[in-house]
């Protein structure tokens, strides 16, 4: 009961947010914010909304297998911060956009545009609903009543609620809203990360010194890989497509440039993505550290490492809550504190990415699908139409997931938004002009030949693609759009 109690707290303090952010609400309000967002409190909020709950899953069971090598991507993520400030939003200023696929529509026509908005809510909503899949995982494991029914209904009443929550408190002020539980969200996920932590130390005895001793002796904690360069860890490669992915998913994804743009000038919006950019690094420092941690925890009492490191971190919270009678009695009792942290930290983190990805999702396929932004009626249906698609997305992973899910987010991410990299690309550094017809059957074969080349790849030299697969995506779809453009370049 105690669980049922912090959810329904939870959503309280949302609505309490909705309420007071909505008023007077119009599409306006719903798509821009009305342009009056203080940069620091979107800088603030934009942390949490990047961090999803799968970041807050899997992060720390990173070490196990890579290390702390993921802090190499973070490394990479500063510099795409860096482009998407300097390079990507002065033009959605100048132009004033409402969504940023507007742009390839004035760069490159029609058919550009549209293939751009079709491709961005296929990778929003697939992307999105495999992140939000975690939350609905974990709640619905969470033991309520002796008289439960079986699984499957448990995840499926879990994930109709919990979308059906983040409609109520969106449907009114969508990304206004936002901007303030986005902060709330944020506070919540690094007070839940900070006493998980403090309680890993409590029961080994640290001090900060100590843990921070502890985490930097031992093998895990490696970062850096310039020894292989076969290895999808060798720091080149990490720094590359830590870069492209940001400015892929945040730079060309509406999701994450639509709270940029409720900045009052582009000088602020600049302030806020170099701001949440750079903390970035710490932040991700602080889950694999305390990945370190929870390893040395389990080998410290003789309890065997899981074998996927997704289930590090929840398996530290369901032995140290008593939940598994296997090796429950040779952890201490909690009393189920971690397990409170541990939902407080998945709510915060899993809530603040899908509820924003909702709201671009209808964005978009109100502006950029139907370009029909001012239609209030359309927006409200539309709005409740990406809900159920979203609800049932999470239906269809939870019935087909086998793999890490933090690879399988970043591997749909690769095929999916390379074609956008490679259209804004064709559109920002290059005077041609495309030939319109022909930019969707472009961007639909490059994800297909990319997939054909890493195939190849693995099975001819035994090279692995890691997360630069997405550099390739872009760069084979440039490279389409640049041999079947027309010769003529723009006046």
């Amino acid at each position: 009961m105690t669980i049922i109690a912090i959810v329904l707290t939870y959503f309280c303090v949302l609505f309490v947010i909705s309420r007071f952010t909505s008023r007077r609400a119009t599409n306006e309000t719903f798509f821009r914010g009305e342009r009056r967002s203080k940069w620091w409190l979107v800088a603030f909020g934009m942390v949490g909304a990047s961090i999803s709950g799968v970041t807050f899953v899997s992060v720390p069971g990173m070490v196990l297998t890579s290390n702390m090598a993921y802090l190499q991507l973070c490394m990479g993520f500063i510099l795409g911060y860096l482009a998407v400030a300097f390079i990507l939003l002065p033009v959605y200023y100048k132009l004033n956009l409402t969504s940023i696929y507007s742009y390839l529509g004035g760069r490159l026509g029609y058919h550009s545009y549209k293939t751009g908005a079709w491709f961005f809510l296929l990778s929003k909503m697939c992307g999105a609903a495999l992140k939000f899949y975690v939350v609905c995982m974990i709640l619905a494991s969470v033991p309520i009543s002796s008289s439960e029914g079986s699984g499957e209904w448990r995840f499926l009443m879990v994930t109709v609620l919990m979308v059906l929550l983040i409609w109520l408190y969106t449907r009114r002020g969508g990304i206004r809203t936002l901007v303030f539980t986005d902060t709330f969200q944020t506070l919540c996920l690094f007070t839940a990360l900070i006493l998980i932590i403090y309680m890993v130390m409590q029961q080994m005895n640290f001090s900060v010194a100590d843990a921070l001793s502890a985490v930097a002796s031992d093998a895990r904690s490696r970062v850096f890989v310039f020894d292989d360069w076969a290895s999808p860890w060798n720091f080149w490669k990490q720094l590359l497509s830590g870069l492209f992915i940001v400015v892929v998913m945040t730079g060309l994804d509406q999701d994450m440039m639509q709270k940029n743009l409720t900045c009052k000038s582009l000088r602020d919006a600049q302030k806020d993505v170099c701001t949440y950019g750079v903390a970035f690094l710490p932040a991700n420092f602080l889950f694999l550290a305390l990945g370190v941690l929870l390893a040395q925890y389990f080998e410290s009492r003789g309890i065997a490492l899981p074998g996927k490191g997704d289930n590090l971190l929840p398996m530290f919270v369901q032995g140290a809550s008593g939940a598994i009678g296997g090796w429950g009695s040779v952890l201490p009792a909690f009393g189920g504190i971690a397990g409170l942290f541990f939902i407080l930290g998945i709510l915060a983190a899993s809530f603040s990415s899908a509820d924003s990805a909702l709201t671009s999702l209808t964005t978009c396929y109100c502006v950029d699908i139907c370009q029909r932004e001012h239609d209030e009626r359309l927006r409200r249906r539309v709005h409740i139409v990406m809900c159920c698609c979203f609800a049932l997305f999470i239906l269809l992973f939870h019935a087909v997931n086998s793999k890490s899910l933090i690879d399988a987010i970043y591997t749909i991410v690769s095929y999916t938004y390379g074609p956008l990299l490679g259209l804004f690309a064709f559109g920002l550094f290059t005077k041609r002009q495309v030939r319109d017809s022909g930019v969707p059957f472009v961007c639909m074969a490059s994800p297909l030949l990319c997939y054909a080349i890493d195939t190849i790849a693995k099975q001819q030299f035994g090279y692995h693609f890691g997360y630069e697969l997405l550099l390739l995506n872009g760069l084979l779809t440039f490279l389409g759009l640049w041999l079947t453009a027309c010769r003529k370049p723009l006046a």
